[in-house]
C-alpha cells in the first residue's frame, strides 16, 4: 500500500510538471520575455543608444547650441557673464547653458516679430513681437529664480535644525550635510548636494561654501556660512554655531511674517475699493434706489 501511494504521488508530480513545460513551451510571448532579457545584456550599438536619446537631446538641443554659440559671438562678454550668473540663480533650469538660453530668446525674437508681422502688417507690429521675444525669457528666469529663493529662505530653519542635530548626535558637519540632502528635498537640499560633491571633488570646504553663497544669493544663507567659516577658521565648536544660527534664522523668519502681516490690510485697501465695496453699494443701495426712482416718476 506505501509503495502504491508513492508511485500515484510520483506520476501526479511528473505529470503535473510535464503539463507546465507544456504550457510554458507554447506561450507565445515567453520567447518575447526571454529575448527582451537576452538583449539587455548584448553592448547596444553607438546608433541604438543614440536613437534611445528624446527627439530633444538628439535633434533640437544641438541646432539649438549651435545657434547660441553664434549669437554669443555676436553678444559682450559682461552680457555673457550676466546670463550665466541668472541661469545659476535660478539653479539652471533643464541644464540650459548661457549660449542655449540666447538661442531661446533669440528664436523666440525672430518667431514672435514674425508672428507680429503676420497679425498687424506693419513696423511696430514686429517691433512689439521682438520685445516680447526679448523679454519673456528674462521674466520667466527672473521668476523661477525668485521662487528658488524663496524657498532656500523657507526651509533654511528647518534645514539648519537637522544639521544641529546631526553635528550633536556625533556627526562631523559632512555627514551632517549628507544627512540633510538623503532626508531632505528641495532647492537647499541641492545646494548642500552639490556642496558635497565639490567638497569630494577635492575644493576646499570654505571654498565651496562661499561658492554656494555665491550661487544662492541669499542673505540669511550667506549669514550662516559666513558663520560656518569664521567658525572653522577659529576653531569654535559648529554645533554651538548652529544652534545659534538656527534660533536667529528662526527669529528673521517670524519677523518677517510679522512684516507680511502688517502689509496685507494696505494691500487689500485698493480690492476692497475698487472691486468690493461697488458690490456691496449695489446689492444694499440698489433696490432703494429703484424705489427711489419709481416714487419720483409717481410724483411727476
Amino acid at each position: 500500500m506505501p509503495l502504491i501511494f508513492a508511485l500515484l504521488v510520483f506520476l501526479s508530480v511528473s505529470l503535473l510538471v510535464l503539463a507546465v513545460g507544456w504550457q510554458l513551451g507554447h506561450d507565445p510571448k515567453l520567447g518575447e520575455r526571454l529575448e527582451r532579457v537576452a538583449r539587455m545584456g548584448r553592448p547596444r550599438s553607438l546608433r541604438e543608444m543614440e536613437m534611445r536619446k528624446p527627439f530633444w537631446e538628439r535633434v533640437l538641443r544641438p541646432q539649438l547650441l549651435r545657434f547660441g554659440q553664434f549669437l554669443s559671438l555676436l553678444s559682450p562678454q559682461d552680457y555673457r557673464d550676466r546670463v550665466r550668473q541668472r541661469l545659476l540663480l535660478a539653479g539652471s533650469p533643464w541644464n540650459l547653458q548661457a549660449s542655449e538660453f540666447l538661442a531661446i530668446k533669440g528664436s523666440l525674437v525672430i518667431g514672435l516679430a514674425f508672428l507680429g508681422f503676420l497679425l498687424i502688417r506693419s513696423i511696430p507690429g514686429v517691433i512689439m513681437g521682438g520685445l516680447l521675444g526679448w523679454l519673456i525669457p528674462d521674466f520667466c528666469l527672473k521668476a523661477k529664480s525668485d521662487r528658488r529663493q524663496a524657498q532656500i529662505q523657507k526651509s533654511l530653519p528647518d534645514t539648519l535644525d537637522l544639521l544641529c542635530v546631526s553635528v550633536e548626535a556625533g556627526l562631523g558637519f559632512d555627514a551632517a550635510v549628507a544627512k540633510v540632502v538623503e532626508k531632505s528635498t528641495g532647492a537647499l537640499a541641492e545646494e548642500f548636494g552639490r556642496l558635497l560633491q565639490e567638497i569630494r571633488m577635492g575644493k576646499p570646504r570654505r571654498t565651496a561654501l562661499k561658492d554656494m553663497a555665491h550661487r544662492s544669493q541669499v542673505e540669511d544663507l550667506g549669514t550662516f556660512i559666513a558663520a560656518i567659516v569664521q567658525a572653522d577658521q577659529l576653531g569654535v565648536s559648529i554645533g554651538n554655531v548652529l544652534d545659534i544660527q538656527s534660533q536667529e534664522m528662526r527669529r528673521k523668519r517670524r519677523q518677517r511674517a510679522e512684516e507680511a502681516a502688517m502689509k496685507a490690510p494696505i494691500k487689500m485697501l485698493f480690492p476692497l475699493i475698487f472691486f468690493i465695496f461697488p458690490a456691496l453699494f449695489v446689492v444694499l443701495l440698489g433696490p432703494a434706489l429703484i424705489q427711489i426712482m419709481e416714487a419720483l416718476k409717481g410724483m411727476f
